[in-house]
């Protein structure tokens, strides 16, 4: 991974060259910011660069046996630590080396990935990704064997926030002594949920949101677009190629959250609450990360209908299905309700992100939403 390849990003990316050039290269970094803003892809191209044997001055050069093998994040003295769960395949104590090939697959395919689709990706249903205690056996394995051919020895954990509390101690202390020429690179989105002594034993870059720039020209390149659409995808993907590279398809992406958004607000107005529980029911069969991509969906729904409630559609962001349901509906999206509405469906993502009871949270929301509609 080049530095080259990254979209946008360009001051985070000098601030990582300075610190090769000068010889500041800290021992344990934290990666943090929102999804599809490239951290990942930073993390691994600033690996690349330290171990290029042909350093240039903005990037890798790419073609030297190191960077060949990053290129396929094949490199012995690279290692992953990710969100895994038990599958079909591996039935008990998984760890992240059991996925490593579907992992090199998959970020190969779309480097600016989600944890949802990462999940999807290995198979484990409706399962909550996560960093357990085998794993900090396996770092420790890693960590304890001499490099093999590069200046340093490089692990990096992404979703860093999903270790549990027993893998987070363990790697507090490897931290805290770290054997030489080891560099550690956690990447997460949430610093909230890691533990305060790992914060304060990392070095923080904070990743930015992709810039609108840097993302239309990206978008325009890779799929031809302009005008309009390319606004709208701009605007909607709101700095995570990620979220956009899924909005390039809606039928294929967003298309069940439309569907369920949709049916949900007709049944409520119509205060069908037998429908609204089978809804229910289905949205709970869907995985964690799903549901809380719904509910951010729906958020989003609620904030460009109450605009066009404003009469301001030129500063609207829908696409055609949206659209046209929207000319009907935004009328019950209003001064009165949005706050609430805005507010509940806050606390519903919040809920389902702390694992509370999907039928639960949902139920309960439908039914505010009932009465709020009518508001």
């Amino acid at each position: 991974m080049l530095f080259s390849d990254i979209i946008g990003q360009n001051t985070i990316k000098q601030e990582l060259l300075d610190t090769v050039k000068n010889n500041r290269i800290s021992h344990a970094l934290l990666f943090y910011g929102p999804e599809g803003s490239g951290k990942l892809s930073l993390a691994i191209a600033y690996a690349q660069y330290i171990n290029c044997e042909n350093k240039q001055e903005f990037d890798s050069c790419g073609v030297c046996p190191s960077c060949l093998k990053y290129n396929k994040l094949q490199h012995p003295d690279l290692h992953f630590v990710f969100p895994v769960a038990t599958n079909s395949k591996i039935k008990k104590d998984p760890v992240s080396d059991n996925f490593i090939t579907e992992w090199r697959e998959i970020f190969l395919q779309q480097p600016y990935m989600s944890l949802d689709m990462w999940l999807a990706h290995i198979g484990v249903e409706n399962k909550q990704g996560s960093i357990q205690k085998e794993e900090s056996k396996e770092i420790m394995r890693k960590l304890n064997l001499k490099t093999y051919e590069a200046e340093y020895k490089v692990m990096i954990i992404w979703m860093a926030e999903k270790m549990n509390e027993t893998c987070a101690n363990k790697l507090l202390k490897i931290i805290e002594e770290p054997p030489a020429k080891t560099l550690f690179i956690l990447i997460s989105e949430h610093t909230e949920d890691l533990m305060a002594t790992i914060l304060s034993r990392t070095q923080i870059i904070r990743i930015p949101k992709i810039d609108d720039k840097s993302m239309r020209q990206k978008l325009a390149t890779d799929f031809n677009l302009q005008g309009e659409d390319l606004d709208t995808l701009v605007h909607n993907a709101n700095g995570n190629y990620y979220k956009a590279f899924e909005l390039i398809s809606f039928e294929n992406s967003n298309s069940d959250f439309f569907n369920y958004f949709t049916q949900i607000m007709r049944m409520a107005y119509a205060k069908n609450v037998p429908e609204l529980y089978n809804i229910v029911e289905s949205i709970a069969e869907t995985g964690r990360e799903k549901q809380k991509g719904f509910l951010e969906y729906s958020l989003k729904m609620l904030r460009e209908n109450f605009i066009l409630n404003h009469k301001k559609s030129e500063i609207v962001y829908l696409y055609k299905k949206e659209k046209e349901f929207s000319e009907k509906f935004h009328v019950f999206i209003n001064e009165r309700n949005i706050a609430q509405l805005t507010k509940e469906f806050n606390d519903a993502h919040f809920h389902i992100e702390r694992n509370g009871n999907a039928k639960i949270i949902f139920f309960d929301l439908f039914i505010k939403i009932m009465l709020l509609l009518r508001s």
